[in-house]
C-alpha cells in the first residue's frame, strides 16, 4: 500500500515550526509494511489543501492530511476535504457535549469557535482524540479513495496514530515490512567511510543505503522494502554485520545509540572513573556525560579551564609548556588530561583544547583546529584534527569526537564487550 502524507501550516513554511509529524507517520506507516510516496508541506489554503489532497488520491488512493483541524478560522481542512468528497458538513452533537464535558473537567467553558470541532463530513468515522479537542476523521470511498485527517498537534497525532489509526490500516497490511536499520559511525569522514565501504550497496541488495552525515558523525541507514519480516531482519543484521568489519572499529552503535550513554556503560565495565578537562567545548562533554541518568556512578565531574591561567591554576599544566606550543596543542591536551586525572582521581580522562572561531586561527592553527588528550592509567594519548562548520559545530563536533576518544580507550582496553 502507498500513502501521501500532506503536511498543512504555514508556520512550517515560514520555518518558525520544524515539521516533526511526518517523520512520526512515516516511521509508523514503514514498520506496517506502507510506503509513504511523498509527503507535501502546504499553507493554510483552501486551494492548497484541494489541489495537494486532490493530486495525492488521484496518485495513491490514499492520503493522510495534519492540522488545520482546531477552533481558529484558518482551521478549514474538513471543510476542504468535504467538499473534495462533495459531502456535507453535519453538527454532531453528540461530540459537541463530549467537548464541553472535558472543558468542564478542567474549570473551562468552550467558546463559540470550538463548536467547528464537532462539525463533522458526513459520512466519516470519528477517530476520538482523548488527548486534546479535535477528533481525527476517517473519509473514505472507492472513488477517490482514503483520507485521514490528523490534529498537527505533535503528542495528539501520535496517541492518535498509535491507538486508532493504525490498527485500521495494519488490518489492510499484507504483512511484508519496510524496515530500516542505522550505524552510527564516529571519526571517520563521510568520503573516507564510503571508500571502506567499498560497492556496498550492490553487496547488500536488495536492501538501499543512505548515507547521513551530521555534526555527531556519519550515519548508514541500511532498508528493507516490503520484505517479509524475519528476512528484513535477518538481511539487516547480516549488512550491519559487513558495514561493521568494513568500517574498521568506527561503528559505535545502531539507531538511537547515544556515544556518552555507551561510555559510561563501558566504564562501568571497565570498572574505571572518568574526568573531563575542556577549555574550547565549555564543558558540553561533561553535560553530554550527566544527560544519561546514573551517570554520577562513573563520572566524577571536569574542568572547564578556558583560559591559559585556568590550565595553570587548575589542572597544572606548566605554563612554559604553553608558551612554548601554544594553548592549542597535542602537548597541552596531554597535560590537560593528565592533570584532570591527577586532579579528581580518576582512571580515565579526556581533555579539548581548540579554536572554534570564528577568530583566532592563524596559517599553522586554522579556526577549527582542535588537540584532544586522553589518559588511561598513566597512558596519555593526543591527536589533532581539524573541524568545519560554524563555531557552535565546531564546539558540537569536538564534544562528540571526545566520548568517541573515552570508548575507544575502553574498548581498546580489551575488557569491553562490543
Amino acid at each position: 500500500m502507498n500513502i501521501e502524507l500532506v503536511i498543512i501550516g504555514t508556520e512550517l513554511l515560514l520555518g518558525f515550526t520544524v515539521d516533526t509529524n511526518g517523520g512520526e507517520i512515516g516511521r509508523a506507516l514503514a514498520e506496517a509494511g506502507i510506503r509513504v510516496v511523498r509527503r507535501t508541506v502546504i499553507a493554510d489554503h483552501a486551494f492548497d489543501i484541494r489541489n495537494a489532497v486532490s493530486e495525492g488520491l488521484a496518485r495513491t488512493g490514499a492520503v493522510i492530511v495534519t492540522g488545520g483541524l482546531g477552533p481558529t478560522r484558518d482551521d478549514i481542512t474538513k471543510k476542504t476535504v468535504a467538499a473534495i468528497y462533495d459531502t456535507p458538513i453535519d453538527f454532531d452533537e453528540g461530540l459537541w457535549q463530549a467537548l464541553v464535558a472535558r472543558y468542564r473537567r478542567v474549570g473551562r467553558e468552550p467558546v463559540a469557535g470550538n463548536r467547528s470541532q464537532a462539525e463533522i463530513p458526513r459520512g466519516a468515522t470519528v477517530l476520538p482524540n482523548r488527548w486534546g479537542s479535535a477528533p481525527g476523521l476517517w473519509l473514505e470511498r472507492p472513488n477517490p479513495g482514503l483520507v485521514i485527517m490528523l490534529p498537527g498537534v505533535p503528542l495528539e497525532l501520535r496517541m492518535l496514530l498509535q491507538h486508532e489509526v493504525m490498527p485500521r490500516l495494519a488490518a489492510r497490511a499484507t504483512g511484508r515490512v519496510i524496515r530500516s536499520c542505522t550505524l552510527r559511525t564516529c571519526g571517520i569522514a563521510e568520503s573516507v567511510l564510503a571508500e571502506r565501504l567499498g560497492e556496498i550497496e550492490r553487496d547488500v541488495a536488495p536492501l538501499t543505503l543512505a548515507y547521513l552525515p551530521h555534526v555527531a558523525g556519519v550515519d548508514v541507514r541500511l532498508t528493507a522494502w516490503e520484505a517479509d519480516a524475519a528476512e528484513a531482519d535477518r538481511l539487516l543484521r547480516q549488512a550491519a554485520g559487513t558495514i561493521r568489519h568494513r568500517a574498521d572499529g568506527h561503528v559505535y552503535g545502531e539507531d538511537d545509540a547515544d556515544l556518552a550513554d555507551l561510555v559510561l556503560a563501558a566504564a562501568r565495565q571497565h570498572q574505571v572513573r572518568i574526568a573531563v578537562a575542556e577549555s574550547c567545548t565549555g564543558g558540553l562533554v561533561g553535560a553530554r556525560l550527566t544527560e544519561v541518568p546514573g551517570s554520577s556512578d562513573v563520572f566524577d565531574g571536569g574542568v572547564i579551564a578556558y583560559a591559559d591561567e585556568a590550565k595553570a591554576g587548575m589542572l597544572g599544566v606548566d605554563a612554559a609548556l604553553i608558551g612554548r606550543h601554544g594553548a592549542v596543542s597535542e602537548e597541552v591536551a596531554a597535560a590537560m588530561a593528565a592533570g584532570a586525572c591527577a586532579r579528581m582521581g580518576t582512571g580515565l580522562s579526556v581533555a579539548v583544547t581548540g579554536i572554534a572561531g570564528p577568530a583566532g586561527g592563524t596559517p599553522d592553527k586554522p579556526v577549527g583546529t582542535v588537540c584532544f588528550g586522553t589518559a588511561m592509567s598513566g597512558d596519555v594519548r593526543t591527536m589533532q584534527t581539524i573541524f568545519f562548520g560554524t563555531r557552535s559545530e565546531v564546539r558540537a563536533r569536538a564534544a562528540q569526537w571526545a566520548l568517541w576518544l573515552l570508548y575507544r580507550r575502553l574498548r581498546e582496553s580489551g575488557r569491553v564487550r562490543t
